[in-house]
């Protein structure tokens, strides 16, 4: 498949019962729920402000922040994972994605004007919007978009990625690995490396294949795949390694 923008993979003719992503538990998430969630995720983060021009923070790694960062696309956002805790003097932060508990804990300080969006366990406090809950109440439809290629998607603080780039390294990826429709991606690096976020999510998306979130607990599977992105030489399961460092720098 090809696109310009990373909305054109989730539209609503996408939307299947295949396989699209995989948590680290081996709960299985199909095309229908990436998309319609996608949608859902958008139209709740439209009410923390989120817009084009805007930077949204994202912590984990799990299937909540995959659709935060999703939500932030369709709205024409900078996602930024794994931002730092000190933001208060970045002045187009708009939102920050995180666990309750981190967010409760004092331990990030925002701009004024910020909106804290937590996942997971209800939040205690009143000013922090409650992802989980929200999303599902959410219309499960979104908007016709006409996103422009050169919109900024994704930044690691130093560098800023456009859709129009970040599909383009996501094809190079495809090219170079062979990566076809039904193969399984494994994210085993941190997703604040933009090329992570390409090489795992991205292109498997691209390709038709199927996200797999990586964990360290106990009990996951030994090998989840057929490619793992981790920039660890030899220290993956799957029989093919994608390497962060390879990936054409978008």
């Amino acid at each position: 498949m090809t696109a310009a923008t990373v909305d054109e993979l989730l539209t609503r003719e996408r939307r299947d019962d295949r396989t699209a992503l995989v948590d680290a538990t081996g709960r299985e998430f199909d095309h229908h729920w990436l998309c319609t969630t996608a949608w859902q995720s958008g139209n709740f983060l439209r009410h923390s402000g989120v817009r084009k021009g805007v930077t949204v923070g994202i912590v984990g790694g799990g299937p909540l922040a995959v659709l935060a960062f999703f939500g932030t696309t369709l709205l024409e956002g900078t996602t930024r994972f794994e931002p730092p805790t000190d933001l208060a003097d970045e002045d187009d932060f708009r939102a920050l994605v995180a666990p309750v508990p981190d967010l409760e804990s004092g331990l990030y300080d925002l701009p004024r004007g910020a909106q804290r969006v937590g996942y997971g366990a209800k939040p205690d406090e009143p000013d922090i919007h409650h992802f989980d809950a929200g999303v599902w109440t959410e219309n499960p439809a979104f908007p016709p978009m006409d996103v422009d290629p050169a919109t900024a998607i994704l930044t690691d603080g130093e560098r800023t990625v456009t859709h129009a780039a970040a599909l383009e390294a996501a094809a190079g990826v495809i090219d170079e690995y062979g990566l076809e429709a039904g193969d399984r991606v494994v994210v085993r690096d941190s997703l604040a490396d933009p090329r992570v976020v390409v090489a795992g999510i991205l292109a498997p998306l691209l390709a038709a294949g199927v996200i797999v979130l990586g964990g360290d607990e106990e009990g996951t599977a030994t090998e989840r795949g057929e490619y793992a992105v981790s920039s660890e030489s030899g220290a993956v399961p799957e029989s093919s390694r994608i390497d962060p460092d390879g990936v054409s720098r978008p």
